[in-house]
């Protein structure tokens, strides 16, 4: 097998991660664009909160879901910048870094903050 210089590097994230922010932020994004398709009365006490946000706190809301897209994006754009520090220069690892970055956030930009070319990975 050959050996990699590094330029190529990527790994995915968790599955946990994967699913945690895919559910968290859909169930946001729902919330926020169409909360009459929720069924909060099936959802406990957490439905009775979530109710309590649409009906009171809506305009709040919106402008968090605005800010947590905002957040991805920066994120996104902050592991496109490490991945020129860390010498990452393949332009599919590049895209695959900021696309998983952009959707599940700190939970890939961490790995690639770990990320140490200079070390060798030890197994």
């Amino acid at each position: 097998m050959a050996k990699s210089d590094g330029c190529d590097y990527f790994k995915r994230t968790s599955l946990f991660w994967i699913v945690t922010v895919t559910l968290s932020m859909g169930f946001f994004t729902v919330i926020v664009l169409a909360p009459e398709k929720i069924p909060f009365e099936h959802l406990g006490p957490f439905g009775t909160f979530c109710s309590y946000l649409v009906e009171n706190l809506s305009g709040l809301m919106f402008k968090m879901w605005l800010a947590s897209w905002a957040i991805h994006v920066f994120e996104a754009c902050i592991a496109l910048r490490m991945c020129s520090q860390k010498g990452i220069t393949d332009g599919g690892s590049r895209f695959l870094w900021f696309i998983q970055t952009f959707l599940f956030g700190f939970a890939s930009l961490g790995i690639l903050v770990k990320y140490d070319p200079e070390r060798p990975k030890q197994h």
